[in-house]
């Protein structure tokens, strides 16, 4: 008899497992597929629940730092009259609209000798846009560049000022921190060369939810089965993160250019020790030798805000899902928080709204030793102004 009772209490469980595990694997079946694999499940899911911080995340510079160019929009970023960049007497580059999309084109001695599509828009246009055109598989940047502090057109950072150039190719490793994912194939041409493509269809444009909090489909499937329960399970919570790992999350996109990868971060998941992923380098944890540019978190672990405390991380002042760029009144309460009895010289005190703009005393915009701009007509390059994440008490500027 109590054999009976055993074998039926078994029979009972499996039935109640498989019933869950098919309710499951019919909740799994109804989401889209992410080209990232069985775990993923597209920030398109992750709306149904988080409507609004997603539409909030959506306006963000993370979400808007890639996306396919769309000819409507780019109408409403160049007009008539500036729409022309002269490289000398002979040559000079038109924002042309054609039948089948607007184009950059090339004329030398007024003939038209190059014409590329804007394919690519990377930058949320808060500093910059710069674009690129797809050829095949591969990925190539358009010699010109539009900056939002000039509203007009130059030349993209680092191409050459005597003559138009179009043919500066676009890797993988730009679109790790410009994009979410793009499948690739390399093939090995010879021992110090290999060959990449990317697939055009398989870019996941901006940084998406899941790049920060790690795949999200268990998560997705268990609170759709599971909607009483308002704790998050089965995704990364930040609380639970160490503060080493805290930073690495932003480190994997804000520690400069002169890592050298030793694989691809779009592997990379919120937890993982970021070391795996690059090889250091060593320079500047004061500050003086890292460029403003792209190694925010570098400047920041070299300030004393982040030395004397145990807990600052990039989050202490940034939230990712906020679209507060250039609040500097709301950032500046955030150091108030910190600093609360903070003396300052008659000389500060003087000008007044300390409270108001902490940021341009101690986080100035600084110029990039690494990306300035040629503008049209003049001898001299532009400098590309960023803010500084390194936090001191800089000299006064009279």
């Amino acid at each position: 008899m109590k054999g009976a009772k055993r074998i039926l209490f078994i029979l009972g469980a499996m039935a109640v497992a498989i019933i869950i595990l098919s309710r499951c694997m019919n909740t799994a079946d109804k989401l889209p597929t992410d080209i990232r694999g069985e775990a993923y499940a597209g920030a398109v899911t992750c709306v149904k629940c988080h409507k609004d911080l997603s539409q909030s995340y959506a306006h963000s510079p993370h979400g808007l730092t890639s996306k396919p160019v769309v000819d409507a929009a780019l109408l409403k970023v160049f007009a008539p009259d500036s729409n022309r960049f002269l490289f000398n007497a002979h040559q000079n580059v038109v924002i042309e609209k054609r039948d089948s999309g607007i184009f950059q084109v090339a004329y030398q001695d007024g003939k038209a000798v190059r014409a590329q599509k804007f394919d690519f828009q990377f930058g949320s246009g808060e500093k910059a846009f710069t674009y690129a055109y797809w050829k095949g598989k591969k990925l190539y940047e358009l010699p010109l560049s539009y900056f939002s502090t000039i509203q007009n057109w130059a030349i993209s950072p680092g191409f050459p000022k005597e003559s138009f150039y179009y043919d500066r190719a676009i890797t993988s490793r730009c679109l790790e921190c410009h994009a979410s994912y793009v499948d690739i194939k390399l093939t090995q041409q010879s021992t110090f060369s290999k060959d990449e493509e990317m697939e055009k269809g398989s870019v996941i444009y901006g940084i998406d939810c899941e790049r920060c909090h790690g795949p999200g489909k268990q998560h997705v499937v268990f609170h759709m089965e599971n909607p009483e329960e308002k704790t998050a399970k089965f995704i990364t919570l930040y609380k639970t993160l160490t503060r080493k790992q805290k930073m690495d999350v932003c480190a994997v996109c804000h520690s400069g250019n002169t890592l050298v990868a030793q694989r691809s971060v779009f592997g990379f998941q919120p937890g993982d020790d970021l070391d795996a992923y690059y090889s250091q380098d060593f320079v500047g944890f004061g500050g003086g030798n890292i460029d403003v540019h792209g190694n925010q978190s570098a400047m920041l672990m070299g300030s004393n805000c982040y030395r004397k405390s145990e807990t600052m991380t990039c989050q202490s002042c940034h939230n990712t899902h906020e679209n507060i760029k250039g609040n500097l009144s709301l950032y500046s309460q955030r150091c108030i928080n910190c600093h609360k009895s903070t003396n300052h010289s008659k000389a500060t005190l003087a000008k007044g709204s300390l409270s108001s703009n902490c940021i341009d005393c101690h986080m100035p915009k600084e110029s990039s030793k690494l990306i300035t701009f040629q503008q049209a007509g003049k001898d001299h390059l532009s400098p590309y102004m960023l803010r500084s994440h390194h936090i001191a008490i800089y000299p006064v500027i009279k």
